[in-house]
């Protein structure tokens, strides 16, 4: 098999990091599936979250790991781990220890655009 199909169709993971070395992580909620956050993980940030359970990402202004929560205490453990066909993206189940966004927001998705308009979501 080529390389493409198996990644697409075989059972290896391979992730497939872009040309900054990165990948795509969106986060959802274990338990409800609520969109959480979308990070960025390199190989160093992907392999601390397999090792230790807890979600960790490349942060971009700063250029360094960072484990979500390590200051906070708002950790995410890792529930379940998706990939994406093409293995460049994934989709993190965590189960949040406190709000998963910085403003103190259960979730970065806390508002939504109506016509030109940024709006609260309704809970």
């Amino acid at each position: 098999m080529s390389e493409r199909t198996d990644r697409e169709a075989g059972s290896d993971f391979m992730p497939k990091f872009d040309d900054k070395g990165l990948l795509t992580a969106v986060v959802v909620d274990h338990a409800t599936q609520a969109a959480l956050m979308v990070g960025f993980m390199d190989a160093e940030a992907l392999a601390a979250t397999r090792e230790t359970g807890l979600a960790h990402f490349h942060s971009r202004s700063r250029g360094k790991l960072w484990q979500k929560g390590e200051t906070s205490g708002h950790v995410l453990r890792v529930e379940r781990i998706f990939v994406d066909c093409d293995q460049d993206a994934l989709v993190l189940s965590c189960t949040p220890a406190g709000p998963t966004c910085h403003t103190g927001a259960p979730s970065c998705f806390y508002r939504e655009l109506v016509g030109d308009v940024l709006q609260p979501v309704k809970t």
